[in-house]
């Protein structure tokens, strides 16, 4: 690697890091994740990475072809790019799923798959705030639908994704990749997972746990889905079906409260696809990545 690409991916680190958390600031200053202003600031912390890849190709690096360098364009073969962010979008969904029974059957997840008591929960306390004597339509029905709708999360949730993907496996995984596959894998998934510091040291995502333990625990996570983001960019060509896989796992990540017993807390450090428990099943995958050559990048057309 040279020192070009050195001092490019310290601009884009820097400027990355350095937006995320003056963006943040308000919720700093403020009523942190219990602001009104939380939303807004979270999607403009996932605009940061965007920026600062686009300030890097465009004023540091400046190739000819900029669009190419992003991995927006081109939008071709169009089969392999369909392909790849509907496989995206499925693998993203399915990781967060299969979480739960993982973290139920390693006793760190407290699971009701069969009467689902905590969404009920929900559901009766909404009913009875809207003076209505329960919900009309079966709590079955209710998860069926709440499941089915999970693919339309990647295209609603796909311009914030895409601000991040832009930066994280548009830009800066295809810069580390002359360091092998293994280290920029690593090194991107580290990156990721720091970048989120602003919100996660508020209690964002690890609500309970230090603000070090939440840190560390999210890097674990980023850098294993992250990986798996990585093989979709990387075989595809494109950003784009990375930005749908990371749009669909952000749509997916509330689902564990559906499938939880009543009353009973939930530790993200140890359950669902945040905790250790839900890193099992992205391990065993990227594992059989790696080891089937899976992350050689697609010859463009």
């Amino acid at each position: 690697m040279s020192s070009r690409d050195l001092r490019s991916i310290g601009v884009f680190t820097t400027l990355a890091f350095g937006l995320a958390w003056l963006v943040a600031l308000p919720l700093w200053f403020g009523d942190g994740l219990a602001s009104s202003w939380f939303t807004v600031v979270a999607a403009a912390t996932m605009m940061t990475p965007a920026i600062a890849a686009l300030v890097v190709v465009f004023f540091v690096e400046r190739p000819q072809q900029k669009v190419w360098t992003l991995g927006l364009w081109p939008l071709r073969p169009v089969r392999r790019l369909l392909g790849y962010g509907a496989v995206g979008i499925i693998v993203s969904i399915a990781l967060v799923l299969v979480a739960l029974p993982v973290g139920a059957l390693l006793g760190v997840f407290p699971a009701d798959f069969v009467n689902f008591s905590a969404f009920h929960q929900v559901l009766d306390e909404q009913a009875g705030a809207a003076g209505v004597a329960e919900v009309p339509i079966p709590i079955g029905a209710l998860i069926a639908i709440q499941l089915a709708a999970l693919p339309l999360a990647a295209f609603i949730n796909l311009i914030p994704a895409l601000g991040e993907e832009l930066g994280w496996r548009g830009w800066l995984l295809p810069k580390l990749m002359p360091l092998g596959t293994l280290p920029a894998l690593l090194i991107s998934g580290v990156i990721w997972g720091l970048w989120h510091a602003p919100l996660i040291l508020l209690g964002y995502n690890y609500p309970d746990a230090p603000g070090w333990l939440g840190v560390t625990a999210m890097v674990g996570m980023c850098i294993l889905v992250g990986a798996v983001f990585g093989w979709l960019r990387l075989r595809s060509g494109s950003v784009w079906p990375a930005a749908l896989a990371h749009a669909a796992f952000n749509g997916a990540g509330g689902t564990y409260l559906l499938f939880a017993k009543a009353g009973e807390h939930v530790d993200t450090t140890q359950a669902t696809i945040l905790g250790w428990s839900g890193w099992i099943v992205p391990l065993a995958l990227v594992v059989i990545l790696i080891a089937t050559g899976q992350f050689a990048s697609a010859k463009h057309p």
